[in-house]
């Protein structure tokens, strides 16, 4: 406190009370009054020092104990609310009210900083933010699983996540010059991904960046398999028709009178016509699979009659090729199925088995039940599948040897065929094959409940 503050209320009742007595001819008393007045004025400052000094002290200990935590006042030990100066009890009162306006406005920003993190942690796209020098600060949860992470990304730099200069330019543009930017890349691992990024700046005065991450390898591979597909049916479309209508043209030419080579020309366009719509029917049947319109009835289906049946269809072929096609399914052996639907699956792999083992080979079905489910198994002593080809097997038009296969009349879309099929109902194919050694699909189906067990 300043001097002058300190002497003025202890000097003034004095000289007042001296000039009065002087005044009044009583000097040897005004002196002692004076005296006296001085003391007690001293007196009375150091005592309402005091109490200001301890009340205050008071009061800051309790605004310090609330800005630490705690929102209910704290009344002082042996000293209530009367005792307090009218003065301090005001400052009290304000310092209350703007604790009360402080603690629900921190509440409301709290609310709404929580609502956000929900909001970005429920995101299925990932979200970082960066500071003015691009490195990362906040981030949601699938950003974690798409970058495929363990480690700390807050605090790291976009080059040391993900070792892209595309991306980390761009991200230092958007902190500098507050350029936008979409770019596209691939995160090479054991399960690549595709990203689609938007990198912004974030406005409104902010330094700093945003970037929102698109998961698009679902996408990428939708539209590759599409034009894949395109190709192909383009590709196995263009085969026939070529040949047939060049041997068309040939015989419009004059052909058609040479009695030797007009049949065989006749027979390759009957031929050709047979492949394409053996084609065309597979694609319509394949559409209509993964469209879901076929409409199948699950009931129960006695697998040895299933197998006999598809097997007679590929008899006579087989035996031009002097194969030997044997049937070892238990007649006890019932899965739940689609009836059509699996002698359709039967007959594809019992028609690739025989297609590709050489004369004189052998085709086996055998059949259990493993496990609660019906398992059967096609073998062959074929030619064998190559492991780099066992996982692409089953795509539209995959083809081992290309030449091969349409040689032998094949669409390429008999295995897709079988896959669909047994996915529709509830069941599943596996291969297993060595090059020369042959090949076992094996297809899995729910069982039958037997009859003693529905009743009971």
């Amino acid at each position: 406190m300043p001097l002058r503050l300190l002497l003025i209320p202890l000097l003034v009742p004095a000289l007042g009370a001296l000039l009065l007595f002087l005044l009044l001819g009583w000097q040897w008393d005004a002196f002692f009054v004076s005296l006296a007045t001085l003391a007690g004025s001293a007196l009375t400052l150091v005592v309402g020092r005091g109490t200001l000094k301890r009340q205050l002290l008071t009061l800051a200990r309790e605004v310090r104990t609330r800005a630490e935590g705690p929102s209910t006042p704290v009344t002082p030990r042996g000293e209530g609310e009367d005792e307090r100066l009218d003065e301090v009890a005001s400052l009290q009162g304000a310092i209350d009210s703007l604790h009360q306006q402080l603690t629900a406005r921190n509440a409301g920003l709290n609310q709404e900083a929580r609502t956000l993190i929900a909001v970005l942690d429920g995101m299925a796209e990932g979200l970082w933010v960066t500071d003015a020098e691009g490195t990362v600060v906040r981030h949601n949860d699938a950003l974690r699983g798409m970058l495929q992470t363990t480690g700390s990304i807050v605090g790291q730099r976009p080059l040391a996540l993900l070792r892209n200069d595309v991306l980390n330019d761009a991200v230092i543009r958007a902190c500098r010059d507050g350029a936008s930017t979409h770019l596209e890349l691939t995160l090479e691992s054991m399960f690549p991904r595709t990203l689609a990024i938007r990198v912004t700046p974030l406005g409104r005065d902010l330094p700093g960046s945003a970037a929102v991450f698109h998961d698009v390898t679902e996408l990428r591979h939708l539209e590759k398999v599409r034009k894949d597909f395109v190709a192909n049916v383009s590709h196995e479309l263009r085969t026939p028709i070529t040949a047939i209508r060049g041997y068309a043209e040939t015989l419009q030419s004059g052909a058609l009178q040479d009695a030797t080579m007009a049949p065989k020309m006749v027979d390759i366009i009957h031929r050709q016509s047979e492949r394409l719509s053996e084609l065309v029917e597979d694609l319509l049947e394949l559409s209509r699979l993964e469209s879901r319109e076929v409409k199948f009835q699950v009931v129960d289906v006695p697998l040895a009659v299933a197998a006999s049946r598809a097997a007679e269809v590929v008899r006579h072929k087989a035996e031009g090729k002097r194969i030997t096609v044997e049937l070892d399914v238990p007649q006890s052996l019932v899965g739940r199925g689609d009836e059509r639907g699996l002698e359709q699956v039967l007959l594809n792999l019992l028609d690739n088995a025989v297609k590709y083992t050489p004369e004189g080979g052998r085709v086996k079905v055998t059949g259990a039940l493993e496990e609660g489910r019906c398992v059967v198994h096609v073998r062959d002593t074929g030619v064998g599948i190559e492991p780099r080809h066992l996982a692409r097997i089953f795509e539209r038009f995959y083809r081992v040897d290309k030449g091969r296969s349409r040689d032998m009349g094949g669409t390429g879309l008999g295995l897709s065929i079988v896959k669909h099929l047994l996915g529709a109902m509830g069941g599943e194919v596996r291969v297993e094959s060595q090059p020369n050694e042959g090949s076992v699909f094996t297809i899995f189906l729910p069982a039958a409940v037997p009859t003693a067990a529905v009743a009971g």
